[in-house]
């Protein structure tokens, strides 16, 4: 008799054994997926029981019943958290449940480029994968609206950076993530501004930052291209200065500034008019915002393109000339802020 009990315990011990290694086995063994990646959308308030549906419905080769004890018996069900998720192939029950603890959603990221304008933004925003276009249609003053600054121009509001987004979150919400980050990048670099400043404002602020963004060639002339301006704007000497006249001429821009596009009257044309154009042209950098604040001591009204993105930089209209005759010979190079 005892020999038969010793048979069955050793045969219960066995199956326990059996039933554990197969356990084991099948949390770390990759799930069949019916494609590459699978989209996982996991909507607040869903039951451990429903994500575990969900993932079957989703095109993964499991059963639900299985994966949902598996979740109870990890004892980690009730932390799994909503989100857009991705499936990819080698995904097992174990690493899924980690991914859905940590929630670590599907994301993607988009580019703001230091110098774009509004409208290459928006086309940005409406190419960018899996990102809902809920900005679609509206104007700017109605997107304005949406993101809670009635009345004021986009140009120049959003800070460009690289922004990570999950699946299927909208592009306003990223834009206010933007917005929010160039209010605190703005502000910080006001609170750093040099005394003598020509700006009264961080509006003004702004609006040089991005000019001066549009207008340097290499980063190290950052501080003494803002410095012509600054000694220009204090001087009341109009700027003259090709982007901002590029910008107001809008969409119908076609590559090739002519003598005739200076002569247009727009607001931001800053060969017709003096101080600031009304609104920035673009969006500046951090180095840009600080250069506009921070301008290089220097006595400079001029600068000339020296062909390879650097500047020579003048104080008198003459020796701009003379600079102008040296690098623009045979055509290379642009004159910028001293016709």
């Amino acid at each position: 008799m005892r020999r038969f009990f010793l048979t069955v315990f050793l045969l219960a011990a066995f199956v326990v054994l059996g039933t554990g290694a197969a356990a084991l086995w099948w949390v770390q063994h990759p799930i069949r997926l019916s494609a590459p990646t699978l989209d996982l959308p996991i909507e607040p308030g869903t039951t451990p029981r429903g994500v575990a549906q969900a993932v079957a419905d989703a095109g993964a080769d499991v059963s639900p019943s299985l994966l949902y004890w598996w979740f109870r018996f990890s004892g980690q069900d009730r932390q799994i958290r909503a989100g857009s998720y991705e499936l990819e192939r080698g995904v097992t029950p174990k690493l899924l449940l980690n991914a859905l603890v940590r929630g670590e959603e599907a994301t993607r990221s988009l580019v703001l480029v230091e110098g774009w304008n509004f409208r290459q933004v928006r086309a940005a925003l409406a190419k960018a994968e899996q990102l809902k276009p809920e900005s679609l249609g509206f104007s700017d003053d109605e997107l304005m609206n949406h993101l809670g600054r009635p009345g004021q121009h986009p140009e120049g509001r959003f800070f460009p950076d690289t922004y990570t987004y999950s699946k299927g979150s909208s592009d306003i919400a990223l834009l206010q993530r933007a917005m929010r980050a160039m209010d605190k990048k703005l502000e910080a670099a006001w609170a750093a501004r040099a005394p003598d400043l020509p700006v009264k404002t961080p509006d003004e602020a702004l609006v040089l930052a991005s000019i001066v963004e549009k207008e340097t060639g290499k980063a190290e002339d950052r501080t003494q291209v803002a410095a012509v301006f600054a000694n220009r704007l204090r001087v009341g000497m109009p700027l003259q200065t090709d982007p901002t006249v590029i910008y107001g001429l809008g969409p119908k821009f076609d590559g090739n500034l002519r003598k005739k596009d200076l002569q247009a009257d727009t607001p931001w044309n800053t060969y017709l008019r003096t101080g600031l154009p009304p609104t920035p042209i673009a969006m500046p950098g951090k180095a840009a915002l600080l250069a506009a604040v921070q301008p290089a001591q220097s006595s400079s009204l001029y600068f000339v393109s020296r062909g390879d993105g650097s500047s020579q930089f003048s104080n008198s209209l003459d020796e701009h000339n003379r600079a102008v005759n040296r690098y623009q010979r045979g055509g290379n190079a642009g004159s910028r802020s001293g016709s």
